[in-house]
């Protein structure tokens, strides 16, 4: 059974008919066309649908929307400042931190998610913040010195 509700995504508020249950990232995907968030294992266990809610990163394929419409969503299209980059993104561009990208969407939010709570990580507390995301192309390396050149 659909029913309208309210969701507050990349600072835009979005009213929209959706089953409850729906799953957030089905949600972003399809009916806001936001593609930064990535299907992968639909267990939230590999961090690429990964989300910041309320500034915290948030694995979103089991996540029923109804349960968000009072948190601020963001996702990877909401974290730059018009033109300008997030100092996350940037670092990963610096660093060549992006290979194929499966996993580029959990990394960046869960490294701002990081920063967000502590802006100066040492190299454990950076592999803590990152351990929820998979990466299966070996850019692990990379992604440690662009997070740790964006707390910078």
């Amino acid at each position: 059974m659909e029913a309208t509700l309210h969701l507050r995504v990349n600072g835009q508020s979005h009213r929209l008919t959706v089953d409850p249950a729906t799953p957030l990232l089905y949600v972003l995907r399809n009916h806001l066309q936001l593609n930064g968030p990535k299907y992968g294992c639909g267990l939230q266990q590999c961090g690429a649908c990964m989300v910041l809610l309320d500034g915290k990163a948030q694995p979103s394929c089991l996540i029923a929307v109804e349960t968000v419409q009072k948190q601020e969503i963001t996702t990877l299209e909401g974290i730059a400042q018009g033109t300008q980059l997030h100092p996350v993104q940037q670092a990963f561009i610096d660093e060549q931190a992006a290979q194929c990208g499966y996993c580029l969407n959990g990394m960046i939010l869960s490294a701002v998610s990081l920063l967000n709570e502590n802006p100066k990580p040492d190299e454990a507390a950076i592999r803590e913040g990152l351990e929820r995301v998979l990466c299966r192309c070996g850019t692990q390396s990379r992604i440690l010195r662009a997070v740790k050149r964006a707390s910078h």
